[in-house]
């Protein structure tokens, strides 16, 4: 009866979307080996469409905001920028393998419903990201018709938000391959439009300024380094495997690991370094972007490349929240939503909605309230990613797809090591993270006093070691702790039909 059940889930349906138009069906299933298609360089596509956002740029005056100098804010990005991806890479190939979503893969090693936990704090971080990229869609919207001097109040605000919100809904309900066809459009678009906006904008960089800024202490480039990882590989690595897992099984795992990396860290390297240079030419320029991060750009370029920069702001950030609403939908459903997929996309994209009209109408302080956002569910998140991690390195076969939705399947129903492993870690890394920009986190940094750092105002106050002592954590107890079981696990018998 079990194996019948998960039959049904994980065959869903053997006549997948073949047409972009057509409304993606496959949900948390499996997916069937007729429908598992392309190649590792596929993944190229929505991987860096998902993150040529010129939000990049405005990574640089975030990063120097800690202040440390130019050099070190190199240093801080490509290392956080490509190591937070290599580690979706790492968590892609478990989707090759599986075939099923990422937060379905996790409960290999939480349990099929101790797996409900991390399915949330996923739901929680993708729906954020969405909702934060379409505010910055409609900010920026908004700044460009400022400058054209038609409209750019609260009418055009409404405007944008309905456009930005259409178009991540639409590509989020109709599923996969509508978004890869999306996604190769935009990363030609966007591609080629940056370029032109670097080239405009480069006269504006003053070398002998950015060269005198100020080296930071190792306390400040640690904080730089996990905001960079927060704000870019770690806030993907909970959907990693939502594009890789319709690659046919026989699929590279070293391609599958480096597309994915290159694909998602080779623009945000560029944008990132290019934005140290920007900010740290013009101090005015780095405070604008404090409160509306793309739309101060618009200060740079000469009126008749605003509706093309608009284009690209635009197009850039539709990228990374159509990935995000659908991962996020994928994600409530593993929770246990008892929804089609399109349905819980347009939930999210009820939720995106609401959160965006709070901030562009209501709220203030756009910088302070996202870096509380990145690095409060930055620590739970990375609690995951290291057990997640551990736990495809631990693993020598493929998944047992039907145990995978089989409470009473090897998997077992809830593991206890990890789902406490979560809370712990998440608990430790809070008490080492602060964020006094948004006064609703002001609890957290209670363990920097009693672990002798200083302090929620001391030099290590802003390092927000939590994210980084999370994911060691959790990477490394499962690591020690969970080679036994997993073993266990792939030497059970396959369940008899009943």
């Amino acid at each position: 009866m079990a194996e019948r059940l998960a039959a049904e889930e994980t065959s869903s349906t053997d006549t997948a979307e073949r047409h972009p138009l057509q409304i993606e069906t496959n949900g948390i299933n499996v997916i069937g080996d007729s429908e598992r298609k392309g190649r590792p360089r596929s993944l190229f596509w929505p991987w860096f469409a998902a993150n040529v956002s010129v939000l990049g740029l405005s990574y640089g005056s975030f990063v120097l905001g800690f202040g440390i100098s130019f050099w070190q804010g190199i240093l801080v990005g490509l290392i956080g920028i490509i190591v937070s991806f290599l580690l979706c890479g790492f968590i892609a190939v478990a989707g090759k393998r599986g075939s099923a979503p990422t937060m379905v893969l996790s409960r290999a090693a939480f349990g099929v419903r101790g797996n409900k936990l991390p399915s949330v704090i996923s739901w929680v971080l993708t729906v954020g990201w969405e909702t934060v990229l379409t505010i910055l869609a409609t900010l920026a919207t908004a700044t460009v018709f400022t400058r054209l001097g038609v409209g750019g109040g609260t009418g055009t605000e409404v405007i944008a938000l309905i456009v930005v919100a259409a178009l991540t809904v639409i590509g989020g309900v109709m599923g996969f391959d509508l978004i890869m066809r999306m996604q190769s459009v935009i990363t030609v678009v966007t591609g080629v439009l940056t370029v032109v906006f670097i080239g405009l904008v480069a006269d504006k960089i003053h070398w002998h300024t950015v060269a005198a800024i100020s080296s930071g202490s190792p306390e400040k480039v640690i904080g730089a380094l996990v905001f960079v990882m927060t704000g870019f590989g770690l806030g993907w690595v909970n959907a990693a495997a939502d594009y890789s897992r319709y690659l046919p099984r026989r699929s590279s795992s070293r391609g599958v690991i480096g597309w994915t990396t290159f694909g998602s860290s080779a623009a945000p390297v560029v944008l990132l370094v290019f934005g140290l240079l920007l900010a740290g030419s013009s101090a005015s320029l780095s405070s604008a972007i404090g409160a509306n991060p793309i739309g101060a750009l618009t200060s740079l370029l000469p009126t008749w490349f605003l509706v093309p920069f608009a284009i690209v702001a635009v197009l850039g950030l539709v990228g990374g929240s159509v990935l995000d609403i659908y991962s996020s939908g994928l994600a409530l459903l593993t929770a246990g939503l008892p929804a089609p997929r399109f349905v819980a996309a347009l939930i999210d994209g009820t939720v995106m909605i609401g959160g965006t009209i709070y901030v562009v109408f209501f709220a203030s302080n756009f910088v302070g309230q996202f870096e509380g956002f990145l690095t409060t569910l930055g620590v739970p998140i990375a609690a995951w990613a290291g057990i997640m991690l551990a736990d495809i390195a631990l693993r020598r076969r493929d998944y047992a797809e039907a145990d995978l939705y089989n409470p009473a399947g090897r998997y077992g129903n809830v593991r206890p090591l990890p789902i406490a492993l979560i809370v712990v870690a998440t608990a430790l890394g809070w008490g080492l993270v602060t964020n006094t920009a948004a006064s609703w986190l002001k609890w957290q940094g209670y363990l920097l006093g009693p672990f002798g750092l200083g302090g929620k105002t001391g030099a290590w106050a802003f390092a927000n070691l939590g994210v980084l002592i999370a994911l060691v954590l959790g990477f490394a107890v499962t690591l020690a702790f969970g080679r036994s079981a997993v073993r266990a696990e792939e030497s059970a018998p396959a369940p008899q039909p009943a």
